[in-house]
């Protein structure tokens, strides 16, 4: 099924969060969150599973190096019997990654993946591990200025931590509360893929996918006073391996809201989100695999601790609803934390 036929059934979701989203002027917006972004990533080798809502960006619009830890699980079913034998797994990442600038507007975000499989099954366990895939995007931002005329009280400079430098030129243009991102990428085949694994009833239990992916992304932001809005949507087109085995592409999408709390010494904040995951079904000699695609929407809370050049995140995701691989595979939920140093 196309994925944007998928993505029709998941709007009531998006819609919802929309409405309940207000924005205040009573306060000007802390000066550590004045520009936000949620730029995504697929988080571990792009497998059909792998969610791609997981973002690959901070709260605070900072170049950074840093290191993320995610923790997702699953239950996968084997059998079409209510007493099937049952899999559970536990897939662990590690990350370092950075964004890093080029030139204004136009900046590089990657990632390097460690990956961490388990799976537990009543006749065996299985582990893998190694280098995961590597990606590399490159985003430009879009600010809106102002027309002559306008009202320009409302800051929407783009800024770092606290004490890291601030643009001044860019600081004495008149800008809207409006951004758009723009990405174009590639996921590197540095992961291995085992067609051993293939038979798994999940598929996304696979280190890397063997196969150049290309990653397109849209991102819009909002910011008024205190509280801010940001959209990214993320399609990703899936190549072929060796193997000729080609993962489904996969579009996913997210909205998150935050609000800011100032500090004399560190900011926090907390923020609240949809997102979501549409995959096709996978392919393998030119052939569709049966109950391999599949949608997800999720529900996630988090926070964001800014103190000097140091940014510490954590969220926490579960679904919402889903059907994954004819509801063979159950995701349960997910955890990230993040440390970055801002540059």
């Amino acid at each position: 099924m196309n994925v944007f036929q998928n993505f029709k059934k998941q709007l009531w979701g998006l819609f919802l969060f929309l409405s309940i989203a207000g924005f205040s002027h009573e306060k000007p917006i802390p000066k550590c969150i004045k520009s936000l972004y949620f730029i995504e990533d697929c988080d571990l080798c792009g497998c059909t599973t792998n969610s791609g809502s997981n973002g690959f960006g901070t709260l605070t619009n900072s170049n950074f190096v840093g290191v993320r830890y995610i923790y997702q699980n699953f239950e996968s079913k084997n059998g079409i019997f209510s007493n099937s034998p049952n899999t559970k797994e536990v897939f662990s990442t590690y990350q370092l990654w950075t964004q890093v600038p080029v030139r204004n507007n136009f900046y590089l975000t990657a990632t390097v993946p460690y990956q961490d499989l388990r799976r537990k099954a009543e006749t065996a366990n299985e582990h893998i591990n190694g280098l995961g895939d590597i990606s590399v995007i490159g985003w430009y931002k879009l600010q809106f200025k102002k027309k002559k005329g306008e009202n320009t009280s409302t800051s929407t400079d783009s800024i770092a931590p606290q004490k890291m430098k601030v643009d001044v030129n860019n600081m004495k243009t008149p800008i809207t509360p409006h951004t758009l991102q723009l990405g174009v990428g590639v996921k590197l085949p540095t992961g291995e893929f085992e067609q051993a694994l293939t038979d798994r009833v999940n598929p996304g239990f696979q280190v890397g996918t063997g196969s150049f992916d290309g990653i397109f992304s849209l991102g819009y932001s909002l910011l008024l006073d205190k509280f801010g809005l940001n959209t990214l949507a993320t399609y990703y087109v899936k190549g072929a391996n060796k193997n000729e085995y080609k993962f489904g592409n996969q579009f996913s999408y997210s909205l998150n809201a935050f609000y800011g709390i100032p500090n004399t010494k560190f900011n926090i904040m907390p923020f609240v989100g949809l997102s979501g995951d549409i995959y096709n079904a996978i392919e393998q000699y030119n052939e569709t695999l049966a109950d391999t695609n599949g949608t997800i929407l999720n529900g996630t809370l988090g926070s964001e601790l800014v103190v000097n050049k140091f940014i510490i995140g954590a969220s926490y995701t579960a679904p919402v609803t889903q059907n994954l691989f004819g509801g063979n595979v159950e995701a349960k939920n997910r955890v990230s934390v993040y440390v970055n140093f801002a540059l």
